[in-house]
């Protein structure tokens, strides 16, 4: 019988002590925590979407690039935002772009997407807890305006 080769996926997880552990209680500290993880001499040059991960505390398990586009754009395929959330067992994300532009208003496309991740990640049981669109001079809360 012949042997079959199937590739295997591996999710490596490093445990940080409990008093190193980084804890997101609102959109400034998600804010801050992100641009500390964001590439300064990129984020205006092209777009990138990232999520951050996070236990039932709400501390971070860890900040996971999906995509890096284009001046104007990047694919975000909602399946891997799936399988990243849940291999990690994170019981909540933060969703996270740039926009190279600097403008700080979310697109009609950034709003679709949003609703597409959220119908998503309501059936996995994994809870969005903000949608931060980020520039070198700030950040467009999602939850902060009022989006759900």
């Amino acid at each position: 019988m012949k042997k079959h080769i199937i590739p295997e996926i591996e999710l490596k997880y490093r445990p940080v002590a409990k008093k190193d552990r980084i804890k997101v209680l609102n959109s400034q500290r998600a804010f801050e925590l992100l641009i500390d993880n964001w590439n300064m001499d990129t984020i205006e040059l092209f777009e990138e979407f990232k999520i951050v991960l996070l236990n039932r505390a709400n501390e971070v398990i860890g900040i996971h690039t999906i995509s890096k586009g284009g001046i104007s754009g990047t694919i975000v395929d909602i399946r891997l935002i799936i399988a990243i959330a849940i291999k990690s067992a994170s019981s909540s994300i933060i969703l996270s772009h740039n926009h190279p532009s600097g403008n700080l208003k979310p697109s009609e496309s950034d709003i679709r997407l949003h609703e597409k991740i959220k119908k998503a990640t309501d059936l996995m049981d994994v809870q969005i807890l903000d949608n931060l669109i980020i520039t070198i001079e700030g950040y467009h809360s999602f939850t902060d305006t009022g989006f759900k």
